[in-house]
Parts: C-alpha cells; sequence; structure tokens
C-alpha cells in the first residue's frame, strides 16, 4: 500500500517537429512508510531530476528535496554518476523461442517451486514472468484451467473476447501483477509457453480463478496434485451459478464405462552416459550428444577459474544457490547448495553428474555467469528402472545397487523412456555393445522382482 499526492495535471500537448503528442497526464508524489519514492531513486543515481523556471509551479512539491537528492548522489558517485564501469546484466528472454525453452524445462521441471516475478498479464492465465536466479524471462501459462479467451486482433479483423474474459484478466492483474510469486513448471507447448502452477502467499492461481466463476477446470488437472481443490472449487461455482457458470445446468449422471485407449509402446532408444547410482537404485545420465558442449564449458570454466582463483570466504552458500565446488580430485565442477548446516557443513549437489556431497565452504566458490546452468543447463538428468520392483529390504536393495554400479557405472549406454512416474521418468536400459536389457539382467540374478503392469503396449516387455 503506498500514499498517492497529485502535485499537479500537465494539460494535453499537440506534436510538433521535434517533440510527439503527449495526452494529459497526472504528476504526483508516490510515498511508502513516509519514504519518498523518487527521493529515493534519485538519491541513489537511478534517476534524475527535471529543471523548471523558478516561476513554473507545474513541478513536484518536493522539487527542493529532489535536487538536494540528486547532489549528494553526485558527491558520493552513487549509480549513473559514478565513474565506475556499469554491470552488465544480462537477461535471456526465452518466451516463444522453442529451442531454448526446451534447454531449460528440464532444469525448471526439476527445480520444483521457483521464485519468479510477474512482469505483464496478458490475460487471465496467460502470463509472462521474470525468474531472478536464472535471469530469464518466460511466458507461463496456468495448468488445469480453461480460462476465456480474450479479444484478439488477427490480419484484417478482430475477433471478439469470450464473456469474462476481461474480468479473469482484471482479476489475475489485480492478484499478481508486479509481484513476488512461486512457480511450478509442469511442461510446455509447442510455441515454447511454459505451463505450471502460480501461486501468491499460499494461494493457487488456478484455484482462485475457478473459486471466483471466471475458469473452467481442464481434463489435464486430473494428473495434478491439486485436482481436488480445482474440482471442490469449480462445483461450488456451479451451485452459484456465477459468470461462467451463470447458464449451467445439471445434467444426470450416465453410467460410462471406461474404454481403454490401446497403444503401441515406442521404442527409442538413445545413447547416454551413466554417472550416479543412487542407494535407492535411481541413476542420472548425460546425454552422449551434448558431452562435446560440457567438456568444453568445464574446459573454459577451469581456465578462468585458474586464471583468477577464488578467494577463501567469498562465497556465502545459501539454499538453492550455484555455485562451483572442489571435488577430492582438485578440479572445479558447477554445484548446486542443497542444504546448509550450522558448524560450517554444505551439502550440494553436482548438477553435470547427479552425486552429492558434503563439504565446508572453503571448497566452495561462486558460480561465474559465463558458466552457469543458463548457458548449458544440467546435464545429469534422473531416472529408474521400469517394470522392476525396487527391493525392501535394505541388505538385498544394497545387493542391487552393488551390481548395478559393477556394471554400468561411468559406462556408456542405451536409454529408452517407457513411461512417467512420480519423481523421475521409468526406462528401460541397455548395455551399448551386447543391446541386452539392464533390468531384465537383475531379475535373472534374483537381484530384483518383475513390477505387474496392466498396460497392453508392456505385457510383452513384461
Amino acid at each position: 500500500q503506498v500514499n498517492v499526492s497529485v502535485d499537479y495535471i500537465r494539460p494535453a500537448s499537440s506534436a510538433t517537429d521535434t517533440v510527439p503528442a503527449f495526452s494529459e497526464r497526472t504528476c504526483a508524489t508516490v510515498s511508502i512508510g513516509g519514504i519518498n519514492i523518487a527521493e529515493a531513486l534519485v538519491s541513489k543515481g537511478l534517476a534524475t531530476v527535471l529543471r523548471y523556471r523558478q516561476d513554473d509551479d507545474q513541478r513536484s512539491a518536493h522539487y527542493d528535496e529532489l535536487l538536494a537528492a540528486e547532489a549528494r548522489a553526485i558527491k558520493n558517485g552513487k549509480g549513473l554518476h559514478s565513474k565506475k564501469e556499469v554491470p552488465i546484466h544480462r537477461v535471456a528472454d526465452i518466451s516463444g523461442d522453442t529451442q531454448k525453452a526446451k534447454q531449460f524445462l528440464p532444469f525448471l521441471q526439476r527445480a520444483g517451486r521457483s521464485e519468479a516475478v510477474v512482469e505483464y498479464v496478458f490475460s487471465g492465465s496467460r502470463l509472462k514472468l521474470f525468474l531472478p536466479k536464472e535471469t530469464c524471462l518466460i511466458t507461463f501459462l496456468l495448468a488445469g484451467i480453461e480460462c476465456p479467451r480474450g479479444a484478439r486482433n488477427v490480419p484484417g479483423l478482430t475477433q471478439e473476447g469470450e464473456p469474462f474474459s476481461e474480468e479473469a484478466t482484471l482479476f489475475t492483474k489485480e492478484l499478481v501483477l508486479q509481484r513476488e510469486v512461486e512457480v511450478e513448471v509442469e511442461s510446455m507447448d509447442k510455441a515454447g509457453n511454459f505451463i505450471g502452477w502460480l501461486h501468491i502467499e499460499g494461494v493457487n492461481l488456478s484455484v482462485a480463478l475457478v473459486e471466483q466463476a471466471l475458469s473452467r477446470v481442464h481434463f489435464t488437472a486430473e494428473r495434478s496434485p491439486y485436482c481436488k481443490a480445482l474440482l471442490a472449487a469449480q462445483d461450488a461455482a456451479k451451485q452459484r451459478k456465477e459468470k461462467v457458470w451463470s447458464h449451467y445446468e445439471e445434467t444426470p449422471v450416465e453410467e460410462v464405462v471406461p474404454v481403454l485407449e490401446e497403444k503401441e509402446r515406442t521404442a527409442n532408444y538413445k545413447p547416454v552416459f551413466v554417472t550416479e547410482i543412487t542407494d535407492d537404485l535411481h541413476f542420472y545420465v548425460q546425454d552422449v550428444e551434448t558431452g562435446a558442449q560440457l567438456e568444453k564449458l568445464m574446459e573454459n570454466m577451469r581456465a578462468e577459474v585458474g586464471a583468477h582463483p577464488p578467494v577463501e570466504g567469498s562465497f556465502v552458500p545459501r539454499r538453492g544457490d550455484f555455485c562451483i565446488a572442489k571435488f577430492v580430485d582438485g578440479e572445479w565442477y558447477r554445484a548446486r547448495v542443497e542444504k546448509v548446516e550450522s558448524g560450517g557443513k554444505v551439502h550440494i549437489f553436482y548438477i553435470d553428474y547427479g552425486n552429492k556431497e558434503t563439504l565446508p565452504p572453503s571448497r566452495l566458490a561462486p558460480l561465474p555467469p559465463a558458466f552457469s546452468p543458463r548457458v548449458l543447463p544440467p546435464q545429469a538428468t534422473e531416472y529408474t528402472f521400469a517394470f522392476i520392483q525396487v527391493p525392501q529390504d535394505e541388505e538385498a536393495r544394497a545387493d542391487a545397487v552393488d551390481s548395478v554400479v559393477r556394471d554400468i557405472q561411468n559406462t556408456q549406454c542405451l536409454l529408452n523412456v517407457e513411461h512417467l512416474g512420480p519423481g523421475c521418468p521409468h526406462v528401460t536400459l541397455q548395455f551399448a555393445d551386447s543391446k541386452s536389457d539392464v533390468g531384465l539382467g537383475l531379475v535373472k540374478e534374483g537381484l530384483v522382482m518383475v513390477e505387474p503392469r496392466k498396460e497392453r503396449q508392456f505385457q510383452k516387455v513384461v
């Protein structure tokens, strides 16, 4: 909440040879908590003061304070008055860029909830977001709902918006525009727009729109953890018969016998390099096709670190931060801070290899921007075996993990995604030379059991 005090109203002006036309403008002083925002900007060297004639009363009531703030900023070399080289802040706009969006998608999916700022609201369910940690702009579509389409201009005609589209847009603007939010990215569309869930102060925007009868639940919500909340909100809106449900008439429920769609199993094996096996029989791989890019990045990064060694203690680790970590081999690798304990213990995750380690802060340093995940996304992708059951007994599971480590860790294999699952995709893995199935080998050795699958396309495999 801010305080606004109108200083004057500048009348509309006509265009001249050098100055464009301006409509009538209201000029005001905006303050928050007793602080004049304009004065604060000027004092930090982030703005300058317009000069007025002495007899011109069409100016700020705090004109003298603004001039004094500017004089202090000039004297102290603040902001644009500084003689130092201005740091370059690069922001990647990947909205609509399908190729870049595909590279970022796995990283954003694994990140879980990410902090963002809503830069613009196109419609009730379409927004432009700035992700500070990733320093990028994305177009974000709300998942699980079907919002009324707004008016659109196409060549030759103007398409009218659907009923309540403007109300939905206004609701979203008032709730999240220029606000800090959290987003969960689930997928992306063909145009390179990310699809997911947006939360603000504990409120799920998709659920809020449905509660306000400004949106309907889309069938894709059935797969989400917010399905129950969305359906409950929609049922309540239907009962009120408001807005998009104003003409709703309840229809008798007919018993429908579900028909399972039969589809064929797709086998599209790709070469991968297995880098890490976890204790729960998950594993991390690198895509062989991008291996050369990673090697080049690591070579350049280590050269830069060698030329400009990090100062010990210059990096203060915080959960979620990217950094570089010195491994036992004495080399630096890209990593992400997962947890910081008292006593100087930092839990880190090597984003290109999948292994974890606990290190002192002295073996961590800031990640140079030229080698950030924005330049090359994390290369380690997590998978688990399809069609097998991981043993519940600790010793039996440890035997299975030991066997997998001996067979495939640090080797090239062939991978095929069979189906998605909670946490990570379920895959089959083949040895690159013999083409024999790794999971089948575990079953034959009696280390794991087969997982029953009812889907028709998997019957031959199981």
